[in-house]
C-alpha cells in the first residue's frame, strides 16, 4: 500500500482525539484527562497550534461508525481547517487494523497528517510512514484472509446443502410429510432419498435433498434430530 507523505506546514495546525469507553474511565493513562495533557503537552513542545480536542466518551473502540468527536476531528483534516490529527494512544483512535489502515489511507488522499504519540507513527517522517506501512500490510493481509475464509465457508455450507442467501420457504405438506417421517424414527437420509425418489423440489427449486436440508425443516417443525422413545431405522 502506497503511502502519500502529507505536504510539510510549519507550525502544523492540530486537532486531537481523545476517547474512552465506561469501562475506561479510571484506568491508569487511558483517562480523558490523561490524554488531553499528552496531547497539549506535545503540541507545546513542538510548536504545535493546537486548534481543538474532540472526545468520545462511554465509546467503544471496536468501530468507527457512531463516534461524533472522531467525525469532527476527521471534518476539521479534511476540509483543511487542520492538517494534523494527533491522538495520545493509537488504540483510542481505534482499535481495528483494518480502520487504521483506512484512516491512513484517507490521510494520504486528503492531504493531512495522522499522529499517534504512544507508538510513533507520524505520517510527515520515514519511521512514522513505515510502522504505517507495515499496519497496513498487516490490514490487506488480514483482509485477503478473511476472504479466503469467508468462500471456503460458504464452499462448505453449499456441499452440504445448505442454502444461502435469503430462506425459501417449504411447501406445508412437505413440511407435514418431512415432520411426519421424522418422528417416526426414519432417518435424515431415508427421507431425503425418499423426497429425491419421489420428485419433490427442495425449498432452492432443486430436485435432489440433502440430509441437513430434511434436519432444517424438521427441526422448523418442531420434532426433535432423534425422536426420543424410538430408535431410527436403517433405510433398505
Amino acid at each position: 500500500m502506497a503511502l502519500t507523505k502529507p505536504p510539510h506546514r510549519d507550525p502544523a495546525r492540530v486537532v486531537g482525539y481523545i476517547r474512552v469507553s465506561t469501562d475506561e474511565q479510571a484506568s491508569s493513562g487511558a483517562g480523558l484527562a490523561a490524554q488531553r495533557t499528552a496531547i497539549d503537552g506535545e503540541c507545546q513542545r513542538r510548536g504545535w497550534a493546537l486548534l481543538a480536542i474532540h472526545e468520545d466518551a462511554a465509546v467503544g473502540g471496536g468501530s468507527l461508525a457512531g463516534r461524533q468527536g472522531l467525525l469532527e476531528a476527521l471534518e476539521a483534516v479534511a476540509t483543511g481547517v487542520a492538517d494534523t490529527l494527533v491522538v495520545a494512544k493509537l488504540d483510542r483512535l481505534t482499535r481495528s487494523v483494518l480502520d487504521f489502515a483506512n484512516l491512513v489511507d484517507r490521510a494520504g488522499r486528503e492531504r493531512w497528517n495522522l499522529i499517534a504519540l504512544d507508538l510513533g507513527v507520524d505520517l510527515s517522517t520515514p519511521a512514522g510512514s513505515l510502522i504505517a506501512g507495515i499496519m497496513a500490510n498487516i490490514a490487506q493481509w488480514e483482509r485477503s484472509i478473511i476472504r479466503e475464509r469467508t468462500r471456503e465457508a460458504l464452499a462448505a455450507r453449499r456441499a452440504s446443502g445448505v442454502q444461502l442467501g435469503r430462506p425459501v420457504l417449504v411447501a406445508s405438506d412437505v413440511a407435514a410429510r418431512i415432520a411426519m417421517r421424522r418422528s417416526e424414527g426414519i432417518t435424515l437420509q431415508a427421507i431425503a432419498d425418499e423426497l429425491t425418489r419421489d420428485g419433490v423440489r427442495t425449498p432452492s427449486g432443486t430436485g435432489s435433498w440433502h440430509p441437513s436440508v430434511v434436519s432444517g425443516i424438521a427441526r422448523r417443525a418442531g420434532v426433535p434430530s432423534r425422536p426420543r422413545g424410538r430408535r431410527p431405522r436403517v433405510a433398505a
